[in-house]
């Protein structure tokens, strides 16, 4: 029997009840699509993006990469610097790495946005990411830039 490719889920901690609810519709998405997933863990979102190179570079390869976390707006600017160099460097790893990446990082305003872009029976931000991700390793396929 054939092991089943893997995806990596990278999931930010901070807010934790949010990221259950985003792994949980992501990993619904992943065993749908036949894969096999592994979790990793990250204390924040700024921790993403090395966690994904570190995998990345890691001996067992995984097929692609589900980035998810949430930064909430505070009173200061921290939010803006942590949202915006996180995405970046995912962006970065995604295109200069070739990497199969669905991005999931929730950036709201208040913890009820960040609820509702979690909550399972709704547009669940983790289950899209997973949908992206998948996407992305058949295009990968397609332009045979991975095994088939």
């Amino acid at each position: 029997m054939v092991k089943p490719e893997k995806i990596l889920l990278i999931e930010a901690r901070y807010y934790e009840d949010i990221a259950d609810a985003m792994a949980a519709g992501a990993i619904a998405v992943i065993e749908k699509g036949g894969y096999a997933y592994d979790r990793l863990s990250v204390p924040g979102v700024f921790e993403v993006p090395a966690a994904v190179k570190f995998a990345h570079q890691a001996r067992e390869p995984y097929a692609g990469f589900c980035a998810m976390g949430c930064v909430i707006r505070g009173e200061t600017d921290h939010y803006e610097h942590v949202a915006r160099e996180a995405s970046r460097a995912l962006m970065d790893l995604s295109v200069d790495d070739t990497i199969a990446l669905g991005f999931g990082i929730l950036t709201c305003d208040t913890r009820e946005q960040a609820q509702v872009r979690a909550a399972l029976g709704g547009r669940n931000k983790g289950a899209e990411a997973a949908e992206a991700c998948l996407r992305m390793i058949e295009l990968k396929r397609t332009f045979h830039l991975s095994p088939q």
